[in-house]
């Protein structure tokens, strides 16, 4: 474990710790990342996640990075001192953007091994943090491992993959409060919050302060932060627009199924078959010469932890919730989906395995 207290460290110590040799690969990225955040360059390199295109390496502006952290302080009401726990890898934008916060914030920021289940850490057992940052994964296996110790972080983010019914379900027992991100590496982290337990609890993500939304003709959200890039960033997700500042996700553009003339969302799919499924699965379009594209469903088929899964009786059981355009024409599975370095899937790069094989 690693404690970085702003009021301690002053630039020179930080320095001096940035070019001591560590043992571990997150402990490496952790000091590299401080030391390239002190250097005279006014941005920092990072790499994009890749789980929609190619990933690429793009420049944040530090002072924009600064100006995340402190919108992130205010709607979240982080005040100086407060305990964050960082348990992300600092090679990518969410672990950095946490060092950058506990720096402008004077956080008292406390690091562990991004492990699928860092609660498990000895060394932060019965501290009580008041915010921390997760991802699905890392949250699941708190809730069944270590939920007293969950507990104990006041405020968690959640995001860098989809919070499905399963997860969603055992957050209503929490007695924090946990929260779902919309945002990206061009984003530098979250633009817009929802609740996902408790009385507050929403579909609806809410901006953070300074940043409107718009639609363009698609359909797709449009994020306008003047604080964090000079031109409005045009996305391709899918929403419902409430206001300037709300909006519902609905799904990726570049996702959606032409069927018989008929537009569906492959995400809404999958939400309504995630109690249905207990592995990893997704809902995507295969040619069709009849209908120009047709529903697939695609599941990961680990048979020594899953056992065999019943493709007939998934069938059956999805008729009393699909509609006849959203119902799964075929049914595929392949031991294991292409993955993200962050453990996003790769919908393309595993569907061009899939058809290879085919």
């Amino acid at each position: 474990m690693i404690t970085l207290n702003n009021q301690e460290y002053s630039k020179s110590k930080l320095l001096i710790q940035s070019k001591k040799s560590y043992k571990t690969l997150w402990e490496q990225a952790f000091w590299n990342f401080i030391k390239t955040w002190l250097d005279d360059k006014n941005y920092i390199e990072v790499k994009t996640s890749g789980s929609t295109g190619t990933p690429k390496m793009i420049r944040l502006e530090k002072k924009r990075m600064i100006a995340s952290a402190k919108a992130t302080g205010k709607f979240f009401g982080l005040n100086p001192n407060d305990k964050a726990l960082l348990c992300l890898p600092c090679d990518y934008i969410a672990g950095k953007m946490m060092v950058v916060r506990a720096m402008v914030l004077g956080l008292d920021l406390y690091l562990v091994e991004p492990t699928g289940n860092p609660l498990a850490s000895n060394l932060i057992q019965n501290i009580n943090f008041q915010f921390g940052a997760m991802i699905p994964l890392q949250v699941l296996n708190s809730l069944e491992n270590k939920p007293t110790q969950f507990n104990q972080i006041e405020k968690v983010i959640i995001g860098g993959g989809v919070v499905d019914n399963h997860l969603l379900e055992k957050l209503q027992t929490t007695k924090n409060q946990c929260f779902a991100t919309y945002g990206m590496t061009e984003t530098i982290t979250h633009v817009a919050v929802k609740t996902l337990n408790g009385e507050n609890k929403s579909e609806v993500y809410q901006a953070l302060e300074k940043v409107d939304f718009l639609q363009d003709k698609r359909d797709c959200l449009i994020i306008d932060a003047p604080y964090l890039s000079d031109n409005q960033i045009i996305t391709n997700d899918i929403v419902k627009l409430y206001s300037k500042s709300s909006f519902e996700w609905l799904g990726r553009f570049d996702n959606v199924i032409n069927t018989g003339g008929i537009k569906v969302n492959p995400e809404k799919i999958e939400a309504k078959l995630a109690d249905f499924i207990k592995t990893e699965f997704f809902i995507a379009a295969e040619a069709d010469e009849k209908l120009g594209e047709k529903v697939v469903l695609i599941i990961e088929k680990i048979i020594e932890k899953e056992g065999e899964i019943n493709f007939e009786l998934l069938k059956q059981q999805f008729q009393t919730i699909l509609s006849k355009f959203e119902m799964p024409k075929k049914i595929y599975s392949l031991p294991k989906f292409e993955r993200t370095e962050t453990g996003k899937i790769q919908r393309k790069r595993t569907l061009s395995l899939l058809f290879n094989f085919k």
